[in-house]
């Protein structure tokens, strides 16, 4: 586990800057691999499955994690595949949030 993943997620009421590329950069060095950055915006990882039933379980523990943390990720999830996408929605940007989640992800 992680440092990261030791952390808790803290909810944004909005009114803070979102992180900056040289932040975002750190922080996804200490994710597993497969995460990346897009446009600074959002993280996204996108995970095969052998068959649907996988995924599925997959999404399920995802979404139940995202509910104790209060923080929850858009999920598209198809047959053998789960794609995630982070970001926190109040400031429309990445937060130090995003990533525990993404490493508290990396863990199921």
């Amino acid at each position: 586990m992680t440092e990261l993943a030791q952390k808790t997620c803290v909810p944004c009421q909005g009114g803070i800057p979102p992180l900056s590329e040289e932040e975002t950069r750190k922080l996804l060095g200490q994710l597993q691999s497969g995460w990346k950055i897009i446009d600074n915006h959002h993280l996204e990882k996108e995970v095969t499955f052998k068959d649907f039933l996988s995924a599925l379980a997959y999404t399920n523990r995802v979404g139940e994690l995202a509910e104790t943390q209060g923080h929850h990720p858009d999920i598209y999830l198809a047959w053998g595949k789960v794609k995630i996408t982070l970001w926190t929605h109040k400031i429309n940007g990445l937060t130090e949030s995003d990533f525990i989640l993404a490493a508290k992800i990396d863990d199921l």
